[in-house]
């Protein structure tokens, strides 16, 4: 079988392990640059070129497209699509998942328990968006934040009124979100691939960081996820159309609540953490549907 990694970035961690795992299942593999793909369109002719070359002979492609590049690596995605290419994520699923509103919005629809979230068209009633987060202190995130970057706990109403009055003012898109402070600063990611939990694991952040984020310092150990949170993650992924997906979730005094559903999860936290081979899933995955 013949499998195109779309990474801007050959040597990151997950996108070599996908290619170990391609390897050792014998199939070709190559990585592609989405960024540099010329998509060429005309009538049923859907064509993509690569440095000059044309991708033909294509079985399935594994998108891993950096939020950076969500339009252009979509484009290329859904190009892969038009060509009958059989993709891990499709256009679609990675449009929406990358949209947290959007996100947050689909996931409310599908029944499945979330923190309170607020979102306004840079209202300046700042204490009523407050209040209807459920008073402080309350998570600002901004809407096109990632890796914990641009989320703010403002532990007083002050605060946060003022982190909020200045987003508006350079008018920054945001959602106000309830603290969850039964969660301790931490949160649980399960991997989900082809509509089963493969892995899981619980994020601490380290002392004084309400962010669990590996990238800002957190730990990560394997945790045997309840009933209820792996039937949450998996309705949760079903939700947003993805075969393969990060599933973030808080634990609180109500059941799970799903932060965020990341469609081109990292690898090496999850492998590290449970000590699965998570890359070798994913290929299989693969075989089961080309």
């Amino acid at each position: 079988m013949n499998i195109k990694i779309l990474s801007a970035n050959s040597h990151l961690y997950s996108t070599q392990r996908l290619v170990e795992a391609a390897k050792k299942r014998k199939h070709d593999v190559e990585v592609i640059n989405h960024a540099k793909c010329d998509i060429v369109i005309e009538k049923k002719n859907p064509v993509i070129y690569y440095k000059g070359h044309k991708l033909d002979h294509t079985d399935a492609v594994i998108p891993r497209i950096g939020a950076s590049v969500t339009f252009y690596g979509t484009a290329v995605v859904r190009q892969f699509e038009m060509m009958r290419v059989f993709t891990t994520t499709e256009s679609q699923a990675l449009v929406r998942s990358r949209d947290k509103l959007r996100s947050l919005q689909v996931l409310s629809r599908a029944g499945l328990g979330l923190p309170k979230t607020v979102f306004t068209n840079y209202s300046k009633n700042v204490k009523e968006i407050v209040d209807q987060a459920g008073g402080a202190p309350v998570i600002i995130k901004l809407l096109e934040g990632t890796q914990g970057i641009g989320v703010i706990l403002a532990e007083t109403r002050k605060a946060a009124e003022s982190v909020i009055e200045a987003f508006n003012n350079l008018q920054a898109r945001v959602i106000v979100q309830e603290f969850i402070k039964e969660a301790g600063g931490a949160d649980i990611r399960a991997f989900i691939v082809d509509g089963q939990v493969i892995g899981a694991m619980k994020r601490q952040g380290k002392e004084g960081e309400f962010r669990s984020n590996l990238h800002r310092g957190g730990t990560a150990t394997v945790i045997k996820l309840t009933d209820e949170e792996e039937t949450a993650a998996l309705k949760a992924a079903k939700a947003m159309g993805l075969g393969i997906a990060g599933v973030d979730m808080l634990q609180s005094a109500r059941g799970p609540l799903i932060l965020e559903v990341n469609s081109s999860p990292g690898l090496e936290g999850i492998e590290q953490a449970t000590g699965k081979d998570i890359a070798n899933s994913i290929i299989k995955y693969i075989e089961r549907n080309v």
